[in-house]
């Protein structure tokens, strides 16, 4: 027992001495062979296919810069043995930044989707630890910051794949689980934390003893939008707890050279490596990008038919709110297009959303999703992302279509553009986005907004998903900054809240300037599908079977449509009402009242005040006056009666409220009080004395008020009496 003991510590002491051995020989290799300050290694002729790597007989190194392959790399055994034969011919964006990022440089990298950017952050962290002797008893050595929880775990995944070999503890810190206090336990004790910033930033807060001041390597992953304004206040509570002294890597699609975000990271010289800037295109090489015009009212009818067009295909579609991805997800999975549906938005429990991605990963279907799947996730074989609703600018878009065309292999994109977005088109242009936009085929399109208001109307709880993403769309649109390109005056409300099936408009409280509405009697006059309302209830056409086409049937319109009514688009069959505000008519003539005479003879107005003998009938002031003056002096009178009633009235009913309340007090001090001047102790009591007064008004000088002892009044006069007096009382007040 004692043998094999000193046996496993020998290993363990020769390992020891291996790697700290190894760790010398790689520092060596690094700091020799250091690339020069801002310069490409893309540019460095690569070494021959043969050529040996690592020390020469000499004593000297070769370089690693312009390397091609993984493993003329100076990064350790562990390390290669974790790529494996899965990875070893580096991507443009690795070559570029591996030979920088590993001698200990700060490094923007900007390279396409789907490029291998995970690798060329992944490797250097734990390169780094592994050369600096990081241990347990070190802490947390390296974070990197995700946007969104699919990505995080993704990256850990591969974090775990590529770093099977070493030794280092790592914990994946994300939002919605409900294992927080498991996490406080022991983040203390981890190396390196893939994370989300708010969950990070709640440890910082939350977690006793949490210990960041160690920190070796910063990485930001889809950097551009980690340093957006929506994680601005938690990324700079997260900067201001980290050490300065420390190598930040920060890696996206679109990268910022913003100088006061840089400053805000307190970066030292990083190098910009944008490999993809002098490419032909912003996009994926393979990837066949369209752009179709497609109304408002119409976009679920294309995309309807647009599935159920590929039905052998794996699509991503996204839409701009989580309320518009439930309600369609919803809509859609209860009409069946025949291929299964998923959702997936950033409102859903944690448990959920992963099912979904893990779902989606591995199988063929349509999710429907917000932009939270739009960054970084690597979903294989991806041939259709559709995107309905317009993305808020140009970066936006690339990581979209990034979801396909992964690596070298290849994909499709289709984006619907409303008339009102047409700029978007010259944008992408502008950004070297090769798309091309046609008219859709309007004759396959299969309308659906008919099923969409009978689904409403078989379940209740789809009108409020529908009113809600009629709601939030309008929303997305009127919170955009680019007014060029959204402007929600320009939408036709009416007819899109009909296409969602809504029997009517609901209401937009956030709008504070006038939108312009059309209703389906002005868009759609030409269609003779539905009868009048005065006439008869509405025909709602039936939902032909739709006949698969093929992609080009349904994306362009064939030479032979003409323009005109052939093209136009589907009637829309819910009812809309329109209500019409009634306006006063200020150009209406005035003074024609026509007066007749016993006779039946036209007389002119105020006729009662002319002089008929005379010819002309013109008025007689004096009798207006005269009739004025009799009409004022009757309102006069007619309103002094008035108040007098009303004042009578009022009197009677306060007298009645007294004479009640008197009543009961006086029943309560029969059955309580023996005397009517001792309370329980004995002594007088001011609050009896004081309640025991009644106060009787009068609008006579005479009457005054009249105020009697209570207790003395119970004593010598029955209740007969007291209410023969009242009566006494309100006679005289009459007379």
């Amino acid at each position: 027992m004692r043998k094999s003991k000193s046996k496993a510590r020998i290993f363990r002491n020769q390992t020891r001495l291996s790697e700290s051995q190894e760790t010398e020989l790689l520092d060596s290799w690094i700091e020799s062979q250091k690339p020069g300050s801002g310069s490409n290694p893309l540019s460095i002729p690569a070494p021959p296919p043969n050529t040996p790597v690592g020390p020469t007989g000499d004593g000297s190194f070769l370089s690693y810069a312009g390397s091609t392959r993984f493993d003329q790399l100076p990064i350790s055994r562990k390390m290669k043995d974790g790529l494996g034969s899965k990875y070893t011919v580096m991507s443009e964006i690795q070559r570029a930044s591996l030979p920088h990022s590993l001698c200990g440089r700060d490094v923007l990298g900007a390279a396409k989707t789907g490029s291998g950017k995970t690798l060329a952050f992944l490797i250097p962290v734990l390169e780094k630890l592994y050369r600096a002797r990081w241990g347990p008893e070190d802490g947390v050595g390296s974070i990197i910051i995700s946007p969104a929880r699919e990505l995080a775990m993704q990256l850990f995944n591969e974090l775990k794949k590529v770093g099977k070999y070493h030794n280092f503890s790592a914990g994946l810190l994300i939002g919605g689980r409900k294992d927080v206090d498991t996490e406080k336990e022991c983040v203390n004790n981890l190396n390196i934390l893939v994370c989300t910033p708010g969950r990070l930033l709640q440890h910082m807060d939350e977690t006793p003893n949490f210990d960041c001041s160690q920190l070796q390597i910063l990485v930001l992953d889809e950097a551009d939008r980690i340093l957006d304004t929506g994680f601005k206040k938690a990324l700079n509570a997260i900067i201001s707890q980290l050490p300065k002294q420390r190598q930040t890597l920060l890696f996206s699609a679109t990268q910022t050279k913003s100088v006061q975000d840089l400053a805000r990271l307190s970066l030292k010289d990083p190098e910009y490596l944008s490999v993809h800037a002098e490419s032909v295109t912003a996009t994926p090489e393979f990837l066949q990008q369209k752009a179709i015009i497609v109304p408002l009212d119409q976009k679920l009818d294309m995309l309807w038919s647009f599935i159920k067009a590929h039905l052998d295909s794996k699509m991503l579609v996204f839409l701009s709110s989580c309320k518009q991805v439930k309600f369609v997800y919803e809509a859609f999975k209860k009409l069946r297009p025949g291929i299964p549906l998923k959702c997936l938005h950033g409102r859903m429990k944690q448990e959920r959303r992963m099912g979904t991605y893990d779902e989606f990963f591995e199988n063929r279907s349509v999710l429907f999703s917000t932009d939270v799947a739009s960054r970084g996730l690597d979903f294989p074989a991806v041939d259709w992302v559709v995107q309905v609703d317009c993305p808020e600018d140009v970066p936006a878009y690339i990581h979209r279509v990034g979801r396909t065309a992964r690596f070298s292999s290849g994909g499709k994109s289709v984006l619907f553009v409303m008339p009102s977005e047409m700029k978007m088109i010259q944008r992408l242009e502008d950004a070297k986005i090769p798309i091309h936009s046609s008219k859709p085929n309007t004759k396959r399109l299969q309308s659906i907004s008919g099923l969409l208001a009978s689904l409403l109307v078989k379940f209740p709880d789809m009108q409020y998903l529908a009113q809600r993403a009629f709601t939030t769309y309008l929303r997305s649109i009127y919170l955009q900054r680019d007014k060029e390109i959204f402007d929600v005056e320009q939408l036709p409300i009416e007819e899109f809240s009909a296409s969602l099936g809504l029997p009517m408009t609901p209401k937009i409280r956030f709008l504070n300037c006038k939108i312009k509405r059309k209703t389906i009697h002005e868009s759609h006059e030409h269609e003779n599908d539905f009868e009048d309302d005065n006439k008869g209830p509405r025909k709602v056409p039936q939902m032909d079977r739709f006949k698969e086409e093929s992609e080009s049937d349904l994306l362009l319109v064939k030479e032979t449509l003409i323009e005109g009514k052939e093209n136009e688009p589907a009637v829309l069959e819910t009812h809309i009402s329109k209500k019409k505000k009634l306006k006063i008519n200020l150009h209406r003539p005035a003074g024609t009242r026509v007066v007749f005479d016993d006779e039946g003879n036209a007389l002119p107005p105020l006729a009662a005040l002319a002089d008929i003998n005379n010819g002309d009938c013109k008025l007689e002031i004096d009798k207006v006056k005269e009739r004025y003056a009799k009409l004022k002096e009757d309102m006069k009178q007619r309103d002094k009666e008035d108040k007098l009633i009303h004042r009578q009235r009022l009197r009677e009913q306060r007298l009645k409220e007294k004479m009640k309340l008197k009543r009961a007090r006086t029943e309560d001090e029969d059955g309580e009080i023996d005397d009517g001047h001792s309370g329980s102790d004995g002594e007088a009591t001011n609050g009896d004395a004081k309640r025991s007064k009644i106060y009787l008004d009068s609008d006579d000088d005479e009457g005054g008020k009249l105020e009697k002892n209570a207790g003395s009044i119970a004593d010598s006069i029955s209740l007969a009496e007291q209410e023969a007096l009242a009566l006494k009382l309100l006679s005289s007040m009459h007379s």
